[in-house]
């Protein structure tokens, strides 16, 4: 029986069109969900989309829209990014699904209340509506939420409570002996200081004429669901939890949550809290990636730096995207993207390196008539074999501790390896039957090599992978990679 691995992503907040942030964890989850793929799992990934609360609504009254089919135009964006970036996902969830998603959150408000840890309460307090999240004077720099640099707005309200305080020691004890696994160990410490200050009780709902979009407390048509009490049970209710017990058995918990670092206090203390309340397994590991800046500067409207990925896949392709931010950016913290550096990495790493590679081995194949590209057998010359061996191990052990940019560094020193074995060996010189021999068991060696690298790729860049296959079968095929000019 196949060992089943379930993979997630944040569901995509609905107010706005995708950004680069986004596909840069889209990618980052494709590549674990291809790699478990080809070791023999049974994957199930998930991406969504977090369309109710207040920012959304707003939103799409400024642009005198109904608000379900403002989520849905800018839905359907997402699905096209997810598919211009040669995603794998198995599933998408929508938080308006009332079929499936719906039902997994009323299922999951009724276990909490039956635990005992749903009360209300009169509250008063500071709201940030760009975080959709209510927030302490002490988490605020000069007034100001950190994430947004904008001022909560102070609400009086009768709210729904959760009784998360209950859960405080359980939570820590859980992070801390990574029960509930952090990565990095640097979040993990950030959030235990979080804790060691102090749990509270937390309002788990929002009264319906002040928000209006959300779905319905059970029993208290008045009050909406929080829209971090509704968004989180995605990753549950989008595989059949309150509805297909078999499916929800087979794949929770999640074997990993990918989320970005502004989000890891809901999904490490408060989706904990709620999984405690009503008796549900924790999710395994959560992996958080930093955020993206612009030439050194904040993504930000305002200064005009926004990076539309839809262009930048229009002019490089999916794969070069997919490698360069992988490559280029820190799988855990902060990253600078350039359209400099892309160009860079472009020309040099793909098209001067891998392609150049490809077509320097293909062209010397073809002068010296190997007809059988000898995919699946192996080279009898120990110092390839052992380099692929090597490669094969790194690359391996570093994508089990999501170290994509190095596991996609170990294939580039086979790359590298090879253009050094050309160089030393030399399989243009013919001037004898000896050497003539010996060169086409050089060239055999490389296309062994790159059909090698085609599978390693595989995870990061598919159609390149498969690209490369192609052309070793056929002995043929037009540039991987096109020079950019300056």
């Amino acid at each position: 029986m196949m060992k089943k691995f379930y993979i997630t992503t944040s569901i995509v907040y609905t107010n706005a069109s995708p950004h680069i942030g986004f596909a840069f964890e889209l990618i980052q989850a494709d590549v674990i969900a291809r790699y478990k793929r080809i070791r023999g799992y049974d994957v199930w990934f998930l991406t969504g989309t977090d369309e109710h609360g207040l920012k959304i609504e707003q939103k799409a009254k400024s642009l005198d829209r109904k608000t379900q089919d403002f989520c849905d135009e800018v839905v359907d964006e997402y699905k096209k990014l997810i598919r211009d970036l040669n995603i794998s996902n198995d599933d998408l969830i929508r938080t308006t699904d009332q079929e499936r998603h719906w039902v997994g959150v009323t299922n999951l408000w009724d276990k909490m209340v039956v635990a005992g840890d749903i009360y209300e309460k009169e509250y008063e307090g500071l709201y940030c509506v760009g975080c959709e999240s209510f927030i302490k004077e002490k988490e605020l720099v000069d007034g100001k939420c950190i994430y947004h640099h904008k001022m909560p707005e102070k609400i009086n309200e009768k709210n729904w409570f959760f009784r998360l305080s209950k859960y405080t020691d359980k939570i820590e004890e859980n992070i801390k002996n990574n029960t509930l696994k952090i990565i990095p160990e640097s979040k993990k410490k950030e959030m235990i200081s979080f804790i060691s200050r102090g749990l509270e009780d937390i309002s788990f709902s929002r009264p319906k004429n002040k928000v209006g979009w959300g779905i319905p407390v059970p029993n208290d048509s008045s009050q909406l669901i929080y829209v971090w009490g509704d968004a989180l049970v995605n990753y549950i209710s989008a595989i059949g939890y309150g509805k297909d017990n078999i499916q929800f058995e087979k794949y929770w918990p999640a074997d990993i949550h990918f989320i970005g670092k502004d989000i890891l206090k809901f999904h490490s203390i408060i989706w904990q809290g709620m999984l405690l309340s009503a008796g549900l397994p924790l999710p395994k590991n959560i992996f958080t990636h930093g955020f993206l800046t612009i030439d050194g500067q904040k993504i930000s409207k305002s200064l005009g730096n926004v990076i539309n990925p839809f262009d930048l896949i229009r002019e490089y392709g999916a794969d070069a995207v997919r490698y360069y931010f992988l490559r280029e950016i820190s799988p855990t913290a902060d990253g600078d993207f350039s359209h400099n550096k892309f160009k860079e990495r472009y020309n040099s790493d793909l098209a001067s390196g891998l392609g150049n590679l490809l077509s320097r081995v293909l062209t010397m194949s073809e002068k010296s008539k190997i007809g059988n590209r000898g995919l699946s057998v192996t080279t009898n010359d120990i110092s390839v074999l052992l380099e692929i061996e090597k490669t094969r191990e790194r690359y391996n052990n570093l994508l089990e501790e999501f170290k994509f940019n190095e596991a996609l560094a170990s294939i580039w020193e086979l790359i590298a390896f090879s253009d050094r074995y050309i160089e030393i060996e030399k399989p243009w010189d013919n001037k004898t039957e000896d050497l003539g021999i010996k060169n086409k068991k050089v060239i055999f060696d490389l296309l062994i090599v790159l059909d090698n690298i085609a599978d390693l790729l595989g995870p990061f860049m598919p159609k390149t992978s498969v690209e490369i296959k192609r052309q070793l079968v056929e002995g043929k095929g037009d540039p991987l990679f096109k020079r950019k000019n300056s």
